[in-house]
């Protein structure tokens, strides 16, 4: 065993033993209790980043925990390989996506294995190749034949100089990110598939999901959107045309003051063919690039469109107008506006000076409608014939009139909307639909799947290859033209259902093998960031539903327990030009010192010595040039210090912030760790007993310390899912063991088993140190094969208890006793101490009051 621990040693030795052994390569065993563990897969952007390396270390620490449990483990990798940034790395370098992906999955793979996680390599899957993304066409094919995928049309980002649809991510203020010109949105055939037919299942199960995060199953209910209310009917003034609108506040009715609906709607259409101002303005916020999420804050606009709806209860004419705040998409592109009790109303009715009515009186808050609307509900005013009703009662009554009349009918509404999957870029997985002459589309065949993305293009930048390509778009159906689809699959199609294939990964006579599918799922622990909480995490509890009926699975969702965690943060540097702009650092090129708060003061580059600008500590960012390089860490520190700090800085769902200090730390507890086993190993030659009978006080106190920490980590680790506080008490137990004296056979024989332990429970997180201290203290299996360290219980029982004596309520001796000492033993111990008598001379006692094990008051005067 070396003196000295090397990291650079030790750890390419073990990774290839694990590698020539296949150590982490798993089958299904229905004899032995399966925890399949799984960490978001990365898109391959040419390099780890720390928070890669924080992800993918929390998964390594729960698999290998659990292996120890006892547990076939399958933790598997693979890529997110298809998307934008690929395309546009391959125009900036003049080279094909594919082989620029590839060339960046062969590097990260290298980078994964550098860091010791132990994945099952014979299950990577790449999603841009043809033997994964046939199976998720194939079932696109089964989808749409079930009626749940359809095409229509739908608005998209347009860019007029480059003739190309624009990605959201592609729009920078409005104008196209490489022509600069001002984007359109246009109307165009999209495919679609029905997540709302399954809003109520998706809703109404996750409430089973224990496992997950409240925080992360509240934005999923929101994004769903759940609402309970009435769709009316308004009548068009001389017109036999119905303006149809859906609200949840029918309560509101009597406020409606004017109608809104969107630049698309057919009623504005039709104003606007015979007033050119209005079609002017129509054009105008029809091109205006205007996302749900970004209604809340921008400016509301609008024109009066000269037509008037008539209010179902009163018959009041209503002007309709069309505002930017209305989204065609959304709804029937119309909505009711009550602005006396909506903040939007309000806004938009104060600025174009509309009538604002009150309906509604509030039990409590805002009642002033010349500041605000009043949101809250209450009591009906001015409601004629449902005045003086709260606003339930209101909306039953009303609710029931309008049905009543055949002008409404009860509804429920989801903000969720059905998930549109195509994408007009060439790097993704081309739909498998085909375009006949007459205007109809069909699936591709089964037999002719996959339909195969050429990998061997140059990328113009303006228009898809495969729209340039009409030897791949041309091909025939039964004897007859058509032409390939050449929209491209929205990422999260992949991503919705990679975590199934993984379990069939090698299968190829179907998208799953129901076995071996069902074996492996639900996954038990998935790990990722929580930016993915909404999106990524609500398609794939959809698609596995799907995969579910379609027989594929039994299982109803994907993912059992749900870890999210926090960003890493680094400080940041810079310095500003005579212009205003900002140049970026890298922290390892500033040097600094720290005043007695431990601030950061007098930060300098490193290669000239002139003073940087200290920006804080923010998110590792290209931005900001504060990402640290997970390899630079690597060969300087080793990996097993790196994945230390990694668990120790924070617990996982709190930020982490970069510390060079901190890992020179994790540094030298591993040291430490390294010097204790050569010295229980030298000690042992030495003679060791390990005849717990025989041990006094002070060794039996230092064992129970030992298997109470055995205990505090094995529930960190499992259960509670704290690893930060689970290494704290190892360190704490590191500190005690170094004051052993291991010249004493039986206390040298506490310490071996303390550190046999120490091993055991660090192999997770320090897989390689673990590994070569193992063998090094003679064990003959791996330590990768080893079962966690068990408590021995006996071990906690204490023989001896200190008990704490007050007199009158005030601390007067601390005396120790049997731990199965009655109170009268207690009593009589107490009245023999020196410290506890001399409060007692000249005084009565009038009673005892006795905590069992822990405290005695004696009362007296």
């Amino acid at each position: 065993m070396p003196e000295q621990y090397d990291p650079a040693i030790i750890e390419p030795a073990v990774q290839r033993r694990w590698e020539q052994d296949q150590v982490f390569s798993v089958q299904e065993d229905p004899n032995q209790e399966k925890f399949y563990c799984l960490s978001m897969f990365p898109y391959p952007s040419g390099k780890l980043h720390m928070g890669h390396v924080r992800n993918y270390t929390l998964g390594d620490v729960v698999s290998r925990f659990q292996r120890m449990q006892g547990k076939n483990v399958l933790q598997p990798m693979g890529w997110d390989a298809f998307g934008l940034p690929a395309e546009n790395a391959a125009i900036a370098n003049r080279t094909a996506p594919a082989k620029w992906t590839y060339q960046n999955i062969d590097y990260m793979r290298q980078q994964l294995k550098s860091l010791g996680f132990g994945y099952d390599w014979s299950r990577e899957i790449a999603t841009c190749t043809p033997e994964y993304y046939r199976w998720e066409q194939w079932f696109f094919t089964k989808l749409y034949e079930k009626g749940l995928v359809y095409k229509k049309n739908a608005t998209v980002n347009w860019d007029p100089v480059d003739q190309t649809v624009l990605a959201n991510e592609q729009v920078i203020d409005g104008r196209g990110w490489r022509s600069g010109a001002k984007v359109e949105l246009k109307e165009i055939p999209q495919w679609f598939i029905k997540i709302t037919a399954y809003a109520d299942e998706l809703l109404n199960d996750l409430d089973t999901l224990d496992g997950w995060p409240e925080q992360v199953k509240t934005m999923q209910k929101n994004w769903i959107g759940r609402s309970e209310g009435v769709e009316i009917d308004f009548s068009v003034a001389e017109s036999d045309q119905l303006l149809t609108v859906y609200t949840t506040r029918p309560d509101t009715l009597f406020g409606v003051t004017y109608m809104a609906v969107a630049a698309q709607h057919p009623l504005a259409q039709k104003a606007a063919q015979t007033r050119p101002e209005l079609a002017a303005f129509i054009d105008t916020i029809k091109n205006t690039k205007m996302a749900e999420a970004e209604l809340a804050t921008a400016e509301k606009v609008g024109m009066d469109t000269g037509i008037r709806a008539v209010h179902p209860l009163t018959g009041e004419l209503i002007p309709v107008w069309v505002a930017n705040f209305v989204l065609m998409d959304y709804g029937s592109g119309a909505v009711m506006a009550v602005p006396g009790h909506d903040e939007r109303d309000w806004e938009f009715a104060t600025k174009y000076k509309l009538p604002i009515q009150q309906v509604i009186e509030p039990s409590a808050g805002n009642t002033d409608l010349s500041q605000a609307a009043i949101t809250e509900k209450g009591t009906t005013i001015n409601s004629g014939a449902y005045s003086g009703l709260s606003s339930a009662e209101a909306f039953e009554q009303i609710a029931d009139y309008l049905s009543e009349q055949g002008i409404g009918r009860r509804q429920v509404n989801y903000r969720l909307r059905d998930w549109g999957v195509s994408r007009q870029r060439y790097w993704g997985a081309p739909i498998p639909m085909l375009n006949l002459p007459n205007g109809e589309s069909v699936p591709v065949p089964a037999e002719d799947l996959p339909v195969r993305l050429p990998e061997d293009v140059v990328m113009s930048g303006n228009t898809s290859p495969l729209k340039e390509n009409p030897e791949w778009r041309q091909t025939t159906y039964q004897g007859q033209p058509a032409e390939h689809e050449t929209d491209t699959f929205d990422t999260f199609m992949e991503s919705s259902w990679y975590y199934a294939r993984y379990c069939s990964a090698n299968f190829h006579d179907g998208m799953l093998d129901p076995k071996q599918a069902n074996y492996w799922l639900p996954v038990d622990q998935y790990i990722g960031g929580i930016e993915h909480a909404i999106l990524h995490l609500l398609y794939s509890r959809f698609f596995h539903k799907l995969l579910r009926d379609t027989g594929l699975v039994d299982s109803s969702e994907p993912f059992k327990r749900l870890l999210t965690q926090g960003m890493v943060l680094a400080d940041c540097y810079y310095r500003e030009d005579a212009n205003g702009g900002q140049t970026w650092f890298s922290p390892l090129d500033v040097e600094f010192e720290r005043d007695e708060k431990g601030k950061i003061i007098n930060p300098r580059l490193r290669s000239d010595g002139q003073p940087v600008i200290y920006g804080g500590m923010t998110k590792m960012s290209k931005s900001k040039n504060n990402g640290i390089d997970p390899q630079v860490m690597i060969d300087k520190y080793g990996a097993d210090t790196v994945r230390l700090f990694m668990m120790f800085a924070a617990p996982p769902e709190a930020t982490l912030e970069w510390s060079d200090s901190g890992v020179e730390g994790a540094q030298r507890f591993l040291r430490r760790v390294w010097r204790l086993a050569l010295d229980v190993k030298a000690a042992q030659a030495n003679g060791m007993s390990q005849d717990w009978t025989q041990l006094n006080d002070g060794q039996q106190a230092l064992r129970r310390e030992v298997h109470r920490t055995i205990q505090k980590v094995t529930d960190d680790m499992g259960r509670r899912q704290n690893f930060n506080t689970a290494i704290a008490a190892i360190m704490e137990l590191l500190n005690r063991l170094q004051k052993a004296d291991l010249s004493q056979p039986l206390e040298c024989g506490v310490v071996a088993e303390a550190v046999d332990a120490i091993v055991l429970m660090l192999a997770p997180v320090t897989p390689h140190l673990s590994e070569a201290l193992w063998q090094a203290l003679g064990h003959q299996s791996d330590v990768v094969f080893a079962a966690w360290p068990d408590c021995d219980e006996s071990a906690l029982v204490e023989s001896n208890v200190l008990i704490v004596v007050q007199v009158n309520g005030k601390v007067r001796g601390k005396i120790t006793v049997p731990a199965a000492a009655t109170q009268e033993d207690v009593i009589q111990v107490a009245l023999a101490d020196d410290n506890v008598t001399r409060f007692l001379d000249g005084v009565t006692i009038r009673k005892q009051i006795y905590v069992p094990g822990k405290l005695l008051n004696i009362v007296a005067n």
